[in-house]
């Protein structure tokens, strides 16, 4: 016998109504099926999950774990069949580090407003293609290579290069930080989902390289003052950091940021989000360089 979904539903059902004849009257079976199915269960498990008494019935410690893992695994199913009766009412939208910036939460909001039948969920996974070849998300924001016989993908924009610096680092009193003079510190890298590799300078100038795995990780390590890292400037607006600094960096050539899908099988929705986001950086360009104009 296997585990199956009915066998999670009436657990659930005889714990929300304290019986199994409460229960049955809610699955609309009878009373005896509710016990078989309960017992059937237990012995899959290996594990009592239920105390029964002539007066409730209360879960075992077994039983509450169980439980709760019951509860998830029956929203995620019944999440599938509404998708998959009604169409995609939902878009999740992975990314590895810092989403869109500073155009994350202007996204959510026009998003919300154009596609009200469409729920917009971010989701960060540390992966090159930010969770897509997992199955995790239907779009991903990339700012690195990826699999392009596998993927689709539109540019949507550019970002400028920053230094990420120690709050009292002597650099941290400059405007800006030239990309020559990394070479004499030390670069926090991510070699798997980040933008900075050694090929950014000529060979025989490259700079000492440690790697690190995660955001949180690079901040911490930064904010001790022995490395500096390098990053697009969606970092600066998503991740600010007590310690950290940020100063633009010259001389260095932008990160192209792309929307990836699955080539054979997208979203309806994903034409709609690449024109979004693609609209979201162009005015932003714009208003930045209107601003540099001005002062």
């Amino acid at each position: 016998m296997r585990l199956e979904l009915r066998h999670l539903r009436c657990l659930v059902a005889v714990v929300d109504t304290g019986s199994f004849t409460d229960a049955a009257i809610e699955l609309g079976v009878s009373q005896a099926a509710v016990s078989r199915t309960l017992i059937a269960l237990e012995q899959l498990l290996g594990t009592r999950l239920l105390h029964r008494s002539s007066r409730e019935v209360t879960p075992t410690t077994a039983g509450v774990q169980v439980l709760a893992r019951a509860r998830s695994l029956l929203v995620d199913a019944d999440n599938l069949m509404l998708e998959a009766a009604t169409g995609h009412t939902r878009l999740r939208v992975g990314h590895a580090w810092a989403a869109m910036g500073r155009h994350t939460v202007e996204f959510q909001r026009r998003w919300a407003g154009s596609h009200p039948d469409v729920e917009l969920w971010l989701i960060r996974t540390n992966s090159p293609t930010g969770g897509l070849a997992e199955g995790l998300c239907d779009l991903a924001v990339v700012r690195g290579s990826f699999d392009e016989r596998r993927f689709a993908s539109a540019v949507v924009g550019h970002e400028r290069r920053y230094c990420a610096l120690a709050a009292d680092d002597p650099w941290a009193a400059l405007r800006s930080v030239g990309l020559d003079r990394i070479s004499e510190r030390v670069v926090l890298v991510d070699r798997r989902t980040g933008t900075t590799t050694p090929d950014l300078w000529p060979p025989g100038a490259r700079p000492e390289i440690r790697d690190t795995h995660d955001i949180d990780d690079w901040l911490a390590l930064i904010t001790t003052g022995r490395t500096v890292g390098i990053t697009p400037e969606a970092t600066v607006t998503q991740y600010r950091r007590a310690g950290v600094v940020f100063r633009p960096l010259r001389d260095a050539p932008p990160v192209t940021v792309r929307l990836i899908w699955r080539r054979h099988d997208p979203h309806p929705a994903t034409d709609e989000a690449v024109a979004l986001l693609s609209e979201l950086y162009r005015n932003g360009g714009r208003r930045a360089a209107r601003g540099r104009a001005v002062r």
